[in-house]
């Protein structure tokens, strides 16, 4: 079975989401996605979600494409994650291109998929903000 993991914190899902986790579950059987909890957004991201860690979480386990949601604490439990979990791929948006390539040292393959360059939480939000 091939792994793929995956994090964010993936507030106010939309289309975009959807596709990088279809995407993401394309390069593999098995789909892990690290989510965000509100701690670690607030305190090491600096910014709140909309909707709390289980109501994402929530959200999150009804995409067919999601077989497995696990808690994001920290910036570096990816590699112990990686190791624990057996994932043979590691995919983020390319925003992020270049920040885990340490992780192929664990043997496992680091992709960065193209973002959806119309839509993104921020956008929502700010658009939400002018009405």
């Amino acid at each position: 079975m091939k792994r793929v993991i995956t994090y964010g914190t993936f507030d106010l899902l939309h289309y975009g989401h959807i596709y990088l986790l279809k995407r993401a579950r394309e390069l593999g059987d098995h789909l892990i996605v690290g989510l965000s909890t509100d701690e670690f957004n607030s305190v090491e991201k600096g910014k709140k979600s909309y909707f709390t860690y289980e109501e994402r979480r929530e959200l999150l386990m009804g995409v067919r494409y999601v077989d497995q949601i696990i808690p994001e604490t920290c910036w570096k439990q990816k590699r112990e994650d990686v190791r624990r979990y057996h994932c043979d791929v590691f995919v983020m948006g390319d925003d992020w291109q270049g920040k885990f390539d340490y992780l192929k040292d664990e043997g496992v393959e680091v992709i960065y998929l193209p973002r959806t360059p119309e839509i993104s939480t921020t956008m929502i939000k700010e658009e939400l903000t002018e009405l």
